[in-house]
C-alpha cells in the first residue's frame, strides 16, 4: 500500500447543523504528482477505501501504469470517506451527515491540496453517487463526471435495502456477517449464482457451495471492517439526493458544465439500469454532453469490479491521453 496522507478540515458544519471542530481526511495518490498532471478523483464504494491501485488495489486492473487510467499520465487521487473505518476513522453520530456532506469534505480536501480543477471524478456504487453530489455542488470542478452503477438519488429500492441492513445491524448476533450475506444477494444475480455454483454441495461442510461462499464473504468482511463504519456507510447510502435543497433535477443539470458519462449494468439488482436510462432520456435534449453506457453481464452490481475489459472499453475514449 502506498503512503497514506492526511489533511485536517476544521470547523466543518454538516447539512444537519452539527459542527465538527476537526475532521481528518485520509487519502492516497497514485502516479504523477497532483500538482503536475491532470487529476482524476476516484470515490470508493461502501466497504472500499483509498487503495485503488497496485498489488492490493481494488481497481488495479483499471488504474495503474499503462492501464486505462494510466498513472504514467494522470495523477489519481482517492480520499477515504471519514467514518469508513480507515485509519480507525469512526463517526458515531451518523445522522449528523448525509452524502452531500462527504462531497463537501472531498472538495475541502482538494482545496487544501491546491487542486483547483479535475480531469475526471469517477466512482462506483455510493462512490458514484458522491460523483453526482460533487457535480451538483461544484458544476465547474471537473471536465468529466463518471458515476458507475449508481444514481443521483436513493431510490425506494435503495431506501428499503438500507432499512433492512439497519435492522440486521441492530438485531443480529453476527451483524456484519449477516448484513454482508444479505448485501451479496443484491450485488450479484440469480444467473451469476447458477452459473458459478449449479446447486453443488460442499461435502466437508455439509452445505451448498453457495451457502459456504456467502458465509466466507460474511466472515471476510467481519475480519476487516468495523461495525460502526458499516452502520455509518449504510446510512450515507440512504441519504443520496442532489435535489435536497429544493432545486429541481433539471435546474441542477443545467448548471453542470462537465460531461456526464453514465455507466450502468444491465443486470444490476441494486442500482437498476432503467433509472440511468430515465435520467439520460430526461437530460439528453437539454444537455448534449451526457452519455449512456451499459455493461452487459450476468454478474449484477459487482460487474464494474469484475468485467474489467468491458469497463476499459467504455473508459478508454474518456481517458485517451491525446
Amino acid at each position: 500500500m502506498l503512503e497514506i496522507h492526511k489533511v485536517s478540515i476544521n470547523n466543518f458544519k454538516t447539512g444537519s447543523g452539527a459542527l465538527y471542530k476537526s475532521l481528518d481526511l485520509f487519502y492516497q495518490y497514485f502516479g504523477k504528482e497532483y500538482s503536475k498532471a491532470p487529476v482524476v478523483l476516484v470515490n470508493h464504494s461502501l466497504t472500499g477505501d483509498s487503495n485503488v491501485s497496485g498489488n492490493n488495489g481494488w481497481w488495479s486492473e483499471i488504474i495503474g501504469p499503462g492501464m486505462t487510467i494510466d498513472t504514467n499520465h494522470y495523477s489519481v487521487l482517492a480520499f477515504n470517506i471519514p467514518g469508513n473505518g480507515f485509519q480507525d476513522s469512526i463517526i458515531k453520530n451518523h445522522n449528523d451527515f448525509h452524502s452531500g456532506d462527504i462531497a463537501r469534505l472531498f472538495f475541502e480536501g482538494l482545496r487544501i491540496l491546491g487542486v483547483k480543477n479535475l480531469y475526471a471524478i469517477i466512482g462506483g456504487s455510493i462512490g458514484g453517487s458522491i460523483v453526482w453530489e460533487m457535480g451538483a455542488l461544484y458544476p465547474n470542478l471537473s471536465k468529466h463526471l463518471i458515476p458507475v452503477g449508481s444514481d443521483w438519488k436513493a431510490s425506494d429500492w435503495i431506501i428499503a435495502n438500507t432499512f433492512l441492513q439497519k435492522r440486521i445491524l441492530n438485531n443480529s448476533s453476527k451483524p456484519l456477517e449477516d448484513a454482508r450475506i444479505h448485501a451479496m444477494l443484491t450485488y450479484r444475480t440469480p444467473n451469476s449464482f447458477d452459473n458459478r455454483f449449479n446447486r453443488t454441495k460442499n461435502d466437508e461442510n455439509n452445505m451448498y457451495n453457495v451457502e459456504n461462499w456467502l458465509i466466507h464473504h460474511g466472515k471476510k468482511l467481519n475480519n476487516r471492517f468495523k461495525l460502526e463504519a458499516y452502520i455509518f456507510m449504510n446510512h450515507l447510502l440512504s441519504t443520496v439526493d442532489i435535489t435536497r435543497k429544493l432545486m429541481s433535477f433539471e435546474q441542477i443539470i443545467k448548471k453542470i458544465k462537465s460531461s456526464i458519462h453514465l455507466i450502468a449494468i444491465d443486470s444490476d439488482l441494486y442500482f437498476f439500469s432503467y433509472q440511468d436510462k430515465l435520467t439520460f432520456e430526461k437530460v439528453k435534449k437539454s444537455k448534449k454532453n451526457i452519455f449512456y453506457n451499459e455493461i452487459k453481464s450476468i454478474h449484477g452490481h459487482d460487474a464494474f469490479l469484475i468485467e474489467n475489459v468491458k469497463m476499459s472499453n467504455i473508459l478508454k475514449p474518456i481517458f485517451n491521453k491525446k
